[in-house]
């Protein structure tokens, strides 16, 4: 029997359906949006099902009953009439200056007005919204339903431009302080985003949305569960399976591994990435399309601005507050890093209300970093893997002396902005690159107090670095044997390096290193 085709890039209901495309069903929870509230927000990152979502209320509120046979909704809402929907998508726009927002909310009134009329005093764009909100429940005598796709897509372009940024935000918070002024004349209304704007930004005044991001009780509104993965992807599990000539429990454990992992909100079974499943599903194959579907540059900015340690990213603790707002004005990165789903929650403290956050899987974790390191050091993006690639051979070859002229090339031609803070940076530099090897090689790296250490094993070999700034090559490597950091691998058989190299504030780069054969 031939398997339905899976609907990688269909974000809208009634084609997916009509199409006869897989739909993981998820209309019971619509059900209970529709009938236990009606003021939403949720934050999801990108290609997690979203829009799909809104397409799905969509369909609802036009009461299109035929599009939800054989769903769980169907046994559920028994009247399916109809309302005027309002729908607004903000992700078809580039927003590079202040008429770009004006552009995309005039055009999407203007359709509006040709449905339900308008008055010439309504100059603004938040009356002229309200103003459609108030004729479009006169004219239908049903309320209406709001949905309104990538709220925050023009402040998320707009970070790192204050200016542009304070523009957008008082656009969009007059425009949103519609859905209070109307609201006896709203049925319905539901905003989605990867972020969530708060204190001075386009939620202050809006305080009637009820925010689902972190609620138990919605953490499966989109994405993939692990039950739904064995329910209803369990035939392409086994055609995967025969195609690459592994068990069904091994592409269970690989697709574990890369997709799964995602919580948002603690003491929850992970969500899969629904984007990366899909296509690994559709090319029998697994990579990585999360990442290949492009990583917003406004994450590098923030953190090279802030000057962040990467370190941290591994095991990160933030309180609830920050989790789950972003401040125009804070300086903190997490907060967005977080929402865009490259870190997720690991772990909870009830007793400090503190969450423990961390990389979601091995697909976001490899892939953040590929994408940073060209951000960090002089190489271009095409560049980049070949060196990580030639990185592995001369480590798996016993060659340090090859491995750390390589290394050097890294901070030669850095510029200058990126090293407002020289021991970052290096520490930095050198995280990525462990992590990436990673991937390949044994890795363990440790700072502290301003000292790195880093050992990688490969292949017969072991390399006990220790690095120094403004110290001495020859100091380093003392410090590996007066600390005894090569006796935990005494008695493992590998051929030991250590490696004591000096970093220079003067020249910014590595000044010597000294090898020696234990």
């Amino acid at each position: 029997m031939a398997l339905q085709n899976l609907p990688i890039g269909i974000q809208n209901f009634e084609s997916l359906r009509k199409d006869g495309y897989l739909y993981v069903d998820k209309t019971e929870v619509v059900y209970k949006l529709v009938t236990t509230g009606r003021y939403y927000f949720l934050s999801r990152p990108r290609r997690f099902g979203k829009s799909l979502l809104l397409s799905t209320l969509h369909a609802y509120f036009d009461g299109r009953r035929d599009l939800f046979e054989g769903l769980a909704i169907a046994g559920m809402e028994q009247k399916w009439d109809k309302y005027p929907v309002l729908h607004l998508d903000l992700n078809t726009q580039k927003y590079e200056s202040p008429g770009a927002l004006e552009e995309i909310l005039d055009n999407a009134l203007s359709q509006w007005e040709v449905l339900y009329g308008a008055r010439e005093s309504e100059r603004s764009l938040s009356l002229r919204f309200l103003g459609i909100i108030q004729r479009a429940c006169e004219k239908t005598g049903k309320r209406v339903a709001i949905l309104i796709d990538e709220y925050d897509k023009p402040m998320l372009q707009a970070i790192g431009n204050p200016e542009l940024q304070e523009s957008y935000r008082n656009t969009l918070k007059a425009f949103y302080g519609a859905l209070k002024s109307g609201d006896q004349y709203i049925k319905f209304a539901m905003l989605t985003g990867v972020t969530k704007f708060g204190k001075v930004s386009v939620f202050s005044d809006l305080n009637n949305l009820k925010d689902i991001s972190m609620r138990k009780d919605y953490h499966e509104i989109c994405g993939i569960t692990g039950a739904e993965l064995q329910r209803d992807f369990g035939a392409y599990m086994e055609r995967m399976a025969a195609e690459l000539d592994m068990s069904v429990g091994d592409v269970t454990v690989e697709m574990t591994r890369l997709y799964d992992g995602y919580h948002f909100t603690a003491g929850m079974p992970g969500i899969y990435n629904p984007f990366s499943v899909l296509n690994a599903f559709d090319a029998n194959a697994f990579g990585s399309y999360w990442f290949e579907t492009g990583t917003p540059t406004y994450l590098v900015h923030l953190l090279r601005t802030q000057n962040y340690s990467l370190e941290r990213m591994s095991d990160e603790y933030v309180t609830e507050d920050v989790l789950n707002s972003v401040d125009v004005a804070s300086t903190n990165p997490i907060p967005v890093i977080y929402q865009s789903g490259y870190l997720t929650i690991k772990d909870y403290d009830p007793e400090f209300r503190t969450y423990r956050l961390g990389f979601p899987n091995a697909e976001v974790e490899d892939g953040f970093f590929r994408f940073l390191l060209p951000y960090y050091t002089s190489l271009n993006p095409v560049e980049a893997p070949f060196h990580v690639q030639k990185f592995v051979q001369e480590l798996r070859a016993g060659r340090p002396d090859a491995f750390l002229t390589r290394l050097k090339s890294f901070f030669s031609d850095t510029p200058y902005e990126l090293v407002k803070d020289l021991e970052n940076h290096y520490q930095n530099v050198l995280f990525i690159l462990f992590k990436l090897l990673g991937m390949y090689v044994r890795a363990e790296y440790h700072t502290s107090c301003g000292r790195i250490d880093m050992v990688l094993q490969s292949r017969g070999y072991t390399y006990i670095m220790e690095f120094k700034l403004d110290g001495t090559a020859e100091d380093a490597l003392r410090q590996i044997t007066d600390k005894g950091y090569s006796l935990p691998f005494s008695t493992d058989g590998t051929t030991v390096f250590h490696i004591g190299l000096n970093f220079s504030s003067e020249t910014r780069n590595i000044e010597k290193w000294v090898i020696r054969l234990k």
